[in-house]
């Protein structure tokens, strides 16, 4: 592993981050991100494929990755999956039918799932629609950058919203006003790392170190004690992702 890389580690478990979670988009890094991992505690990983990739995506490829890891302690969740209509750089029914695998195999592993959405509401809510009911784990919309419509049926159906440096930026009042909606004990912090680094860093590369920042952002919109407002981040964490636990809390 890369010095650099341990030196993010270290800078964020110093401000009292004691665990995340690196997350895979495609086959090209499905091996990178458990190797990552495997080598540096306190961190653990997903499996999935990014709407991005879902013209390249290979069924029996993610299933043999899936399987040989299945056991890994380490595994958190099936993903970055999930549809993108703003960049449309998959057509649309590979990534319908790339997303829609994905919630099948984690339906099946009792995994929850982190998922992207962007300008894709509506075919969104009918994928997850298929599939929610017979989710044990459900897991996270990640990024959270979408309407109230289906923040609210996320909610409904007990999804965690995933929210990040946008909820700083002047322009993002949709985002501010899902946390509103949010309760406190469906919110999860996040970085979408290297990309959306929260006011005032935005522009530089995004890093877990700016965590807090997004923290007290959250704790200004919801008009809670940032103290309780992290106990209950924490707790939210651990419960949405249930192998947080295995992960051993310190750098070796």
């Amino acid at each position: 592993i890369k010095q650099e890389s341990k030196s993010v580690l270290n800078s964020y478990q110093k401000l009292g981050v004691s665990k995340a979670i690196t997350i895979s988009t495609s086959f090209k890094n499905w091996e990178k991100v458990i190797d990552f991992s495997g080598e540096l505690t306190s961190l653990g990983f997903t499996l999935g494929t990014h709407p991005h990739e879902a013209d390249n995506f290979n069924k029996n490829d993610f299933y043999q990755v899936l399987k040989s890891h299945r056991q890994n302690k380490n595994l958190q969740a099936i993903g970055e999956i999930g549809l993108d209509y703003f960049y449309n750089l998959s057509s649309t029914k590979n990534q319908v039918d790339c997303f829609e695998y994905h919630l099948e195999l984690a339906s099946k592993e009792n995994l929850p799932v982190v998922i992207h959405n962007r300008e894709s509401d509506e075919d969104m809510i009918h994928s997850l629609k298929k599939y929610s009911s017979e989710m044990k784990h459900k897991g996270v919309i990640h990024s959270f950058s979408s309407g109230l419509k289906l923040a609210e049926f996320a909610l409904e159906n007990d999804f965690y919203l995933g929210f990040n440096g946008m909820c700083t930026f002047k322009s993002a009042e949709n985002v501010r006003e899902a946390i509103r909606l949010c309760p406190m004990d469906r919110i999860l912090l996040e970085t979408d790392s290297p990309f959306l680094a929260p006011t005032p860093y935005r522009g530089k590369e995004n890093t877990p170190s700016y965590l807090p920042v997004v923290a007290i952002e959250i704790s200004k919109i919801k008009n809670i004690p940032l103290k309780e407002c992290l106990d209950q981040i924490y707790k939210n964490s651990h419960y949405c992702f249930r192998n947080l636990d295995n992960i051993r809390p310190t750098l070796s």
